[in-house]
């Protein structure tokens, strides 16, 4: 069953999302505060497929909630609902891996299109993985595992998310060719895309931190203006 996880303080809220889950098809696990929401993860994460975080809880916030999950599986989808609307705090969530970021007031229609458009992409993804011809994609020094989504650079492996695993993905199988921020969405993220097209950069960042020798002025995954990102051998 579809399983989702919630982290979210105020009570009445965590409610109204989960009977609106729960009617819409998903098994929920509530937490209130991130502290639960670490101990539930770590006790059901086998089962959960969607982490919904709230970023402002007390004792352990939605970002830190977010980056323990990540050390922990690279897997599972994370969103983030917040009050904080700056563009600051969606690259802060952005950053420490979440998938997408929502925020408040939302309206039930909208959280529930971007959880099963979430869901989709993760089953795609598994889907992908269960048919793969071949286990590994050898570009250069780099080495990209299509069965335990890691990459390995020399030898040395090098964990991914699942968005940042992806995106990669998109460009081992298509070395030396430039793909544009939308084409990557449409890959990632499935279409339609509800939330901000600026995770794509996010991630590209991310990938260039973990990749490059020096991510300022990267020899592989390059920017080409006015097309898009590039990986070259």
């Amino acid at each position: 069953m579809k399983t989702v996880l919630i982290a979210e303080d105020e009570g009445a809220i965590r409610e109204f999302i989960t009977i609106n889950l729960a009617a819409a098809g998903y098994e929920v696990i509530e937490a209130e505060n991130g502290i639960k929401a670490l101990e539930l993860f770590a006790e059901n994460q086998k089962k959960i497929d969607i982490a919904l975080i709230d970023i402002m809880m007390p004792g352990l916030d939605g970002f830190e909630v977010c980056r323990k999950i990540r050390e922990l599986s690279a897997e599972t989808g994370v969103i983030f609902l917040s009050a904080k609307t700056q563009e600051e705090d969606k690259l802060c969530g952005f950053n420490s891996g979440a998938d997408d970021y929502i925020t408040k007031p939302f309206s039930i229609s909208e959280l529930l299109a971007r959880i099963d458009s979430l869901y989709r992409r993760i089953e795609f993804s598994r889907k992908l993985l269960s048919e793969a011809p071949k286990d590994t994609i050898a570009l250069g020094d780099y080495e990209l595992d299509l069965k335990n989504h890691f990459v390995y650079h020399k030898g040395n492996k090098i964990e991914l998310t699942q968005i940042e695993f992806q995106i990669l993905q998109c460009f081992f199988t298509s070395p030396d060719k430039s793909i544009d921020r939308n084409s990557i969405l449409k890959k990632v993220w499935g279409d339609p895309y509800y939330g901000d097209d600026k995770v794509v950069d996010v991630n590209i960042r991310r990938l260039r931190i973990k990749l490059e020798n020096d991510p300022s002025s990267p020899e592989h995954l390059i920017t080409v203006w006015g097309q898009g990102y590039r990986w070259i051998v």
